[in-house]
């Protein structure tokens, strides 16, 4: 099945996604978001948007997407708590501590692995797979006949970028910005 999903860093451009016919949109909270310079969600406007794409049959993705450091595991539990219970669709990952414990916590919330968790080969997808996973967003850096090889082989669905920055040309790989600016928030 093909999904289009779109990137919304604001409340107009969700309106835009949804309007434009995005079957699928993600977006960041104030905190935890690789797009932390995006004007992203804060709690309350969270949860307006994620109100405002379910009334209309659009599918909600939140990114917390950073590295976490130790003492931020918790803040970014709770914030995925507040999304839950607002009716988030899933919530795109690429720290694998953050992910074991929200598929523990909230086992029937779909979670994603973000294009930085560097995810490049079958065994990857298929390691994630067995954690309980739902998709798995593919490194950029794929040719067609890898992903095609990927699909074929594994049971859990499949995320690509078609287009994107690709930063240091290796996805999720770029923790210069976090070393000089402490961006995992």
């Amino acid at each position: 099945m093909i999904d289009l999903l779109a990137p919304v860093g604001d409340f107009e451009c969700l309106k835009a996604a949804v309007q434009n016919g995005a079957d699928s949109v993600y977006f960041g909270a104030t905190s935890f978001s690789a797009r932390a310079y995006a004007h992203n969600f804060d709690l309350e406007s969270l949860k307006e948007a994620i109100e405002y794409a379910k009334i209309r049959g659009v599918k909600t993705n939140l990114t917390l997407n950073t590295l976490l450091k130790n003492d931020e595991l918790n803040e970014a539990i709770s914030l995925a708590k507040s999304a839950y219970e607002f009716g988030i669709d899933s919530i795109i990952v690429q720290d694998l501590g953050l992910a074991t414990k929200l598929l523990e916590f909230f086992p029937d919330l779909a979670i994603h692995a973000s294009t930085q968790m560097t995810v490049h080969n079958l065994q990857g997808v298929l390691a994630l797979q067995q954690l309980g996973f739902k998709r798995i967003v593919l490194s950029r850096e794929l040719t067609i006949s890898e992903i095609e090889y990927i699909c074929k082989n594994a049971q859990v669905e499949i995320e690509c970028f078609i287009h994107g920055a690709l930063c240091i040309s290796y996805s999720g790989q770029c923790l210069f910005s976090s070393m000089i600016g402490g961006r995992s928030r």
